[in-house]
């Protein structure tokens, strides 16, 4: 029974990263956020792998139209080096209590100075517009590279996180690649996890694609 006396909170990543990166229906978000408000339940959504720029807005969630009570960041915000932070809305944080919430990594002078920049640098509207354009641009590469090579099963993904269902081990085309100058990471015994630095350019991406349709053939 999903309910506040049983439930704290829903816990659920917009574009799933490690389970294949799959992206959720904005529609089926919609639905549990409205759930959840009816039945008095939390709903966090995580964002340390597809928040922060990465599907080309700010949050991944956005892209739905509705906002969660909490959102969990990480990865990305201090531009590799170990950080993450929490937001929530003024409801939660007003029950939280000094002692209540601590962190490793949250708040060093260093780290945080790095996240402003990488903050201010995704306040920039052009870079969430580039890579909104770079990712539309990759699903059709991707998808001419699956029929030309008849390698891949599935592309799925949006913005600058893809990932590729392959016909053989992705262990085995992610060795080939590194090999060739290509650093892939996999999501799964058979998919391939595509993250293209959210800076990069359309010839870099190119390239990549290049030696990824190389490494399948």
């Amino acid at each position: 029974m999903l309910d506040a006396e049983t439930t704290a909170a829903l816990v659920v990543e917009p574009v799933q990263g490690e389970g294949g990166v799959r992206v959720l229906d904005p529609g089926f978000l919609r639905e549990l956020r409205a759930l959840t408000r009816e039945r008095e339940i939390a709903l966090v959504f995580d964002e340390i792998q597809c928040g922060l720029g990465r599907t080309g807005t700010l949050f991944a969630y956005e892209q739905a139209g509705i906002a969660p009570d909490l959102l969990t960041l990480a990865k990305p915000m201090a531009g590799g080096l170990p950080m993450g932070a929490v937001l929530m809305t003024e409801a939660i944080a007003s029950a939280v209590q000094p002692g209540d919430h601590g962190t490793t990594f949250g708040g060093g002078p260093f780290v945080a100075s790095v996240a402003l920049a990488v903050c201010e640098r995704l306040a920039e509207p052009a870079l969430l517009r580039q890579v909104r354009e770079h990712g539309q641009w990759m699903r059709v590469q991707l998808d001419a590279i699956a029929a030309r090579t008849a390698r891949i099963r599935q592309v799925r993904g949006t913005g600058l996180i893809w990932g590729i269902d392959v016909t053989e081990p992705a262990a085995g085309v992610i060795a080939r690649a590194l090999d060739a100058g290509l650093l892939l990471c996999s999501a799964g015994e058979h998919t391939l996890r595509l993250l293209p630095p959210l800076v990069a350019t359309r010839d870099e991406l190119a390239r990549g694609l290049t030696i990824l349709e190389e490494t399948l053939n």
